[in-house]
């Protein structure tokens, strides 16, 4: 979906309420998917690790990071993910990272070729709202900076789901700063959910030591990148934003490189942009190399590894 974020979907104001009787459709959708669609069970345990926030959730990380875990833990683990033309750069970008990937039009098919390549655990990157596939352990990520936002569904809102979606999950990962009214806020729904804190840390930071940088992004929410840039120190003095999954042309990173060497600055963007430009042969942009890190690990460990 490529598309800037509305400031409308921030807090309620009289676009969002405008466009509330619209979100009623959203709703009628999801109630008909949870009455009529049929869930299967596969033999391999399945994690899906999802959101309700649309976009810049973190949700591929924390699968990748899932991934590395149950690996160094001796199982054999894919990441599955549902093929969408235009999400090419999240699948370049998960490829280069795990080496058991699964990409179809069809989230089932990717589940079947995983189990016949031998792997005995399932890690769907998104798919919370499809229902066709049973679960074993439901993950939902939030980030900090956006939470819910104006807590209404789309279009209205920036929710694909209600917050009642919580009730069939086990685990929330909030990447950010922690937010105790919003944790109580999720346990009122929940009580029995697990929530955790992750935090991104960029590790070729030394490399960018006292350089000024130029910084752009099209990401699900690029200003998460920019604080993350100058939360590790780096002068950021110039950044530009883009819809998510942005397809750049050979023109627009021109003028990028034109507006950075006029005001002399070093051009960086996220690995996902990278990986999405890295065909257009420009040498002049470099890529911020990002780990996640959760707070509580072993807790969070544990209950992964309960329902394998």
């Amino acid at each position: 979906m490529k598309f800037k974020k509305p400031n409308f979907w921030k807090d309620i104001n009289p676009i969002s309420l405008f466009l509330l009787p619209f979100s009623l459709i959203t709703f009628l959708f999801n109630y008909l998917k949870s009455i009529l669609i049929t869930k299967n069970r596969y033999e391999i345990p399945i994690i899906c690790v999802g959101n309700i926030f649309i976009g810049g959730t973190g949700k591929t990380p924390l699968s990748i990071f899932i991934y590395n875990l149950l690996e160094k833990k001796k199982f054999k683990p894919a990441i599955v993910r549902k093929y969408y033309s235009s999400h090419l750069d999240e699948i370049s970008f998960t490829k280069n990272k795990v080496k058991q990937f699964f990409c179809d039009k069809k989230r089932i098919s990717s589940i079947l070729s995983a189990q016949q390549k031998n792997n005995n655990v399932i890690i769907m990157d998104d798919g919370l709202q499809d229902l066709s596939i049973q679960k074993d352990l439901n993950i939902v990520c939030f980030n900090s900076m956006d939470l819910v936002g104006n807590g209404l569904l789309l279009p209205a809102g920036p929710l694909r789901d209600q917050l009642n979606k919580l009730r069939i999950c086990q685990i929330v990962v909030i990447n950010g700063i922690r937010n105790i009214n919003f944790e109580k806020k999720l346990r009122l729904i929940n009580n029995d959910i697990k929530i955790y804190q992750s935090k991104y840390e960029i590790k070729n930071a030394k490399k960018y030591k006292g350089e000024k940088i130029l910084a752009f992004a099209g990401i699900g929410n690029p200003e998460n990148f920019f604080a993350l840039l100058k939360s590790h120190g780096f002068k950021v003095n110039d950044k530009i934003s883009f819809p998510d999954h942005y397809q750049y042309t050979k023109s627009e990173i021109k003028d990028i490189i034109i507006r950075a060497n006029e005001k002399k600055l070093k051009i960086i963007t996220t690995e996902k942009d990278y990986f999405r430009i890295k065909h257009l042969g420009f040498k002049k942009i470099e890529r911020i190399v990002v780990g996640l890190k959760i707070v509580n690990y072993q807790s969070f460990e544990k209950e992964v590894l309960k329902v394998l």
